[in-house]
């Protein structure tokens, strides 16, 4: 495992200047690794599309693995961000389309540059501390697919049933977002939710 130093940021910003300024290079980032990959985006790279230079870059992150850390993270509080908000307001009756709000938000956070996401979660190493974060926000999905699942009460019920949702929506629609192969999106969210639907009415066979 690498040693968490290499990931942790520099400089945070406390003033909008500032904030700017580490956002441009998070942005030119992303566009380094979705272009170039992990092993060829250098900080170089990132500094030049930044448009400033290399010592500033080095200001705000030692190295680009700090740099991918803050994309890591963006796209993990992205995800929870719009499941929470698209559950604001309770859940809707019917369980597949309970499961659509869930599989859409999923799919929504990999719509933009499935090559960063490829490049980030497949290619790049990763920090400790993030690996514990996501390892945190998988443990609030599963509790939160549990309380999902308690409210559709002829649903399959056992102690893998949340899990198994949870680790089904984040697998297929990481894998084949990410993919090269051609998918249809809106045709992925309904084999998703027609799988899970299936399974979890499948209660007494």
């Amino acid at each position: 495992m690498a040693p968490s130093d290499r990931f942790r940021q520099r400089k945070q910003p406390k003033q909008l200047r500032s904030a700017e300024t580490r956002q441009r290079i998070v942005d030119a980032a992303a566009q380094i690794f979705a272009e170039y990959g992990y092993a060829a985006g250098t900080t170089n790279r990132i500094a030049e599309r930044a448009g400033m230079s290399i010592g500033s870059v080095y200001q705000y992150f030692p190295n680009k693995d700090a740099v991918l850390r803050a994309l890591m993270q963006a796209h993990a509080d992205a995800g929870a961000r719009l499941i929470a908000e698209r559950t604001s307001n309770g859940l809707p009756p019917a369980l597949d389309d309970a499961l659509r709000v869930f599989v859409r938000a999923t799919i929504d956070n990999h719509r933009d540059d499935p090559r960063l996401h490829r490049v980030l979660f497949e290619e790049a190493p990763r920090a400790p501390e993030f690996l514990a974060y996501i390892h945190d926000m998988e443990r609030q999905a599963v509790e939160a697919a549990a309380v999902l699942l308690d409210a559709y009460p002829s649903t399959r019920a056992s102690r893998l049933t949340a899990p198994v949702v949870v680790t089904t929506i984040e697998s297929l629609v990481h894998r084949l977002v990410t993919t090269q192969l051609p998918v249809d999106l809106d045709e992925l969210e309904n084999e998703i939710v027609l799988l899970l639907g299936r399974y979890l009415r499948d209660a007494d066979q």
